[in-house]
């Protein structure tokens, strides 16, 4: 039986999310003047009749597989062009969203931690495949929002999840109940992917200065290592909802600087919007998928489409902005 199996099982028993203070393994060695640059393929690489965004991307029988969104009136998930997960409204789902994830292949099992719920009060569930076409569920949400006026009271969403040791680290966004709400992000580290524990030092994250590209809210993580750094790609919004990456750089892994480095859409197709990046470090080459539009919207009917870059290391430009 594999842990997904005994996961499955002990659904029943998740309750209210827990805390606890923790960082990643700490690196060293980095070099401290390190930077990156964007070079972004001008043609998308998906596209869908409403909304394609939010991509995925894991190593999954011997090859890499791309788990993204789809909106149409309903988000939901796909999979090389076929829906997988649609929002089952008789559970705590909703109608609204099944989607905005995060893939991740462990012990041949890819497992897929998705949005759901209402519009602005989601959680975070958990769905698994052994072929990459049929997800079973795994009961209620893993992550769920905060208590009372905590950073994430209202809602959890957009996982990133990453493995690293005998532990799933995983990186969200939390919106918390002030209007508008504040959108930051934070932590949680897990043994099996199911059982959760936030971290305290919440929220890692936070929006920039007013006139900042990301004045308006952070979210969408992207975490990965690389040269003696854990790095994070975040997409900013300001107040007119246009979006670009973001890059910040850790030695834990919850300890955040920003650096002074803003990635725009290159081309006409992701004019307005640039969000929702995943990575994929393969020797010297950072891959990066994202999603893009050329309408300012802050969540749908953008014309979203999904494109694809390499991140370039460059000396310079390192030096971070301030904290978290």
């Amino acid at each position: 039986m594999t842990r997904w199996m005994l996961a499955a099982a002990a659904m029943a028993l998740v309750g209210c999310s827990h805390y606890s203070d923790f960082t990643l393994p700490a690196l060293e060695g980095g070099t401290p003047n390190l930077s990156f640059r964007f070079e972004e393929n001008p043609q998308p690489l998906v596209s869908a009749s409403g909304d394609a965004l939010n991509p995925s991307v894991t190593e999954f029988g011997g090859k890499q597989v791309m788990v993204y969104s789809i909106f149409d009136g309903v988000w939901r998930t796909a999979v090389q062009g076929q829906t997988v997960l649609s929002p089952d409204s008789s559970t705590w789902e909703g109608n609204y969203i099944a989607a905005n994830g995060a893939a991740l292949t462990d012990e041949g099992v890819l497992l897929y931690w998705y949005v759901a719920g209402p519009r602005n009060a989601g959680s975070i569930g958990l769905a698994t495949s052994t072929d990459g076409h049929e997800f079973a569920r795994h009961g209620d949400p893993v992550l769920k929002p905060g208590p009372f006026k905590s950073w994430d009271e209202r809602v959890v969403a957009d996982p990133y999840v990453i493995r690293v040791g005998p532990y799933f680290y995983m990186y969200y966004l939390g919106h918390d109940r002030a209007q508008p709400p504040q959108q930051r992000l934070g932590v949680a580290r897990s043994e099996d992917g199911v059982h959760w524990l936030k971290s305290t030092a919440n929220p890692i994250l936070a929006p920039g200065e007013p006139g900042s590209f990301d004045e308006a809210g952070v979210g969408e993580p992207a975490v990965f290592s690389y040269k003696g750094f854990y790095w994070m790609l975040y997409t900013g919004r300001d107040f007119s909802e246009q979006r670009r990456l973001g890059l910040a750089r850790s030695s834990d892994g919850v300890k955040w600087s920003k650096l002074p480095v803003v990635f725009g859409g290159a081309s006409a197709w992701d004019s307005k919007v640039i969000c929702d990046p995943t990575v994929m470090v393969q020797g010297d080459t950072i891959q990066v998928w994202f999603g893009g539009g050329d309408v300012a919207s802050p969540d749908e009917n953008l014309h979203g489409k999904i494109g694809y870059g390499v991140l370039r290391a460059v000396a310079g430009a390192g030096q971070p902005t301030g904290g978290r």
